[in-house]
């Protein structure tokens, strides 16, 4: 029974239109064709001194609105398309007509990565369940080591993209970047695995505060991720 129940809430967090956390299930994004902007989970001054308020208003309400309105125009194109959900897509992508296909990319990926990204994160300080400590003393020695590990990958993107922590087909917790608004669901992903954390790289997440300072925005937005979360979305 409990396989059953982890399988289900698996699914549910990786199905991209409507991520169930196991804690609550609250649901991130909308499930089906129209999308919808999905709204905070907490208020845009909640994340300061890390995160600013500016910063959150015009990431979530502009850039995250083009991605959710891009999307929406991409799919009204192509109507075959428009119950497949998120995952679906991004698991098929290398299949699909060269303007869908760019689409779900950028203007998909760029959905999910923020529905994601905004769940992710909280103004209250939170620790990794025992489960996930564990697994990440096995594959990084402690949390240190990945923070660091974390800071390391994403000062290596050049340009804008996303770092993640994975868990891979095999049950490993593995450090991942991705270019643009790629993520590892993605059929054309080097590295393939569900996303349990993800930071946002690209500079309208963090310049407004840091300007060029990336490692100081790594070093800030670790104070606000949800662990709780995180923990919720490791099986």
């Amino acid at each position: 029974m409990e396989n059953t129940r982890r399988d289900f809430i698996k699914t549910s967090v990786l199905a991209a239109g409507a991520l169930t956390f196991g804690l609550n299930g609250n649901a991130v994004g909308s499930n089906e064709y129209p999308y919808t902007l999905p709204a905070l989970p907490y208020g845009f001054n909640a994340l300061e001194p890390f995160i600013d308020e500016k910063t959150m208003m015009i990431h979530h309400g502009k850039h995250h609105q083009t991605y959710t309105d891009k999307l929406n125009a991409a799919l009204e194109k192509f109507p075959d398309y428009q119950s497949k959900g998120l995952q679906n897509l991004f698991a098929q992508i290398t299949l699909l007509p060269v303007e869908l296909k760019t689409a779900i990319q950028n203007n998909g990926g760029g959905y999910w990565n923020h529905s994601f990204f905004w769940q992710i994160l909280s103004p209250v300080k939170k620790e990794p369940s025992e489960e996930l400590l564990a697994a990440i003393t096995k594959s990084f020695e402690n949390m240190d080591k990945l923070k660091s590990e974390m800071i390391a990958a994403g000062l290596s993107v050049f340009g804008s993209g996303w770092v993640w922590l994975i868990e891979t087909a095999q049950k490993d917790l593995k450090i991942v970047t991705t270019t643009n608004q790629n993520n590892p669901m993605m059929g054309d992903a080097n590295d393939k695995g569900a996303p349990i954390l993800g930071i946002d790289v690209w500079e309208h997440s963090y310049y407004l505060k840091y300007q060029n300072k990336r490692v100081e925005y790594f070093n800030g937005i670790w104070n606000v991720i949800d662990w709780h979360r995180v923990s919720a979305l490791y099986f």
